[in-house]
């Protein structure tokens, strides 16, 4: 529950970068301790992800752990190792390596994917618990304000 000791002039006077980010961060770890209890990483579902046809990548194909970084530069953490995550999903057979250095899906990675997917929900059910649909839906459009005032570009 939120701090109720700032009255709503106080909170409109707060400043939005400062939220924005401790909220990152709290939902980054959260949702990280969560995917580490079930026995997988965030980076590790990522790169699931990134090889699979029936999710990111566009046709299947193998990529270098330095195309995998590429294509994750806009949410992969500074200290997101995934040269050795990578290794443990090749240690796993989730993972095969080829002789070119590429990554590729196993049938097993894929049925993994698949799996790990169905922590999803509960991950968001237990953040989005007290909260309003409604009430999220606003968040967003309001954060959606603040990125274009700030001159960027807000996900459609």
């Amino acid at each position: 529950m939120m701090n109720k000791s700032m009255s709503d002039e106080e909170l409109a006077g707060q400043p939005a970068a400062y939220w924005t980010g401790v909220a990152y961060e709290a939902l980054i770890a959260f949702t990280r301790a969560r995917q580490l209890e079930k026995g997988y990483t965030q980076p590790q579902f990522w790169l699931l992800r990134n090889l699979s046809v029936n999710d990111i990548s566009p046709d299947g194909a193998g990529m270098t752990v330095a195309e995998l970084r590429e294509a994750m530069r806009l949410y992969i953490r500074p200290e997101d190792d995934l040269e050795a995550e990578s290794a443990v999903l090749v240690e796993r057979g989730w993972l095969r390596r080829d002789a070119e250095d590429r990554l590729w899906l196993t049938e097993e990675g894929e049925q993994v994917r698949v799996d790990l997917a169905g922590n999803a929900p509960a991950i968001r059910a237990a953040l989005h618990e007290g909260i309003d649909d409604g009430d999220y839906v606003v968040a967003l459009k309001v954060l959606g304000q603040l990125i274009h005032n700030a001159g960027g570009t807000a996900p459609s």
